[in-house]
């Protein structure tokens, strides 16, 4: 068995930052209605992706989205916090705020 997941990862066009990770067998009909509510009416396909666990995801742990893929088939990743967004930057950029 393949350790690799394809899956399919949707943009909500209600709220910004919000996206929904279906593993791409899934048909986006099964994935619970309260869910599809809250990603709005017909989500845009961002993209399509090979997840391994080697692979580098820019906001998720990777072994996350592919254990919540694989038990349930779909992964939800919320809009980032003010706090992930005041450090983000900085992190990708090898700087460390200054401590006390």
């Amino acid at each position: 068995m393949s350790d690799a997941i394809d899956c399919i990862i949707y943009r909500s066009r209600l709220k910004d930052g919000m996206y929904l990770y279906l593993r791409a067998d899934m048909p986006y009909d099964e994935v619970p209605e309260a869910l599809r509510q809250r990603m709005g009416r017909e989500p845009a396909e961002a993209m399509r992706l090979c997840l391994t666990p080697e692979r580098k995801l820019a906001r998720e742990d990777v072994v996350t989205v592919m254990t919540n893929l694989r038990k349930q088939g779909f992964h939800l990743q919320l809009p980032p916090t003010d706090e992930y967004l005041a450090t983000w930057d900085n992190e990708k950029l090898g700087l460390r705020a200054r401590q006390g």
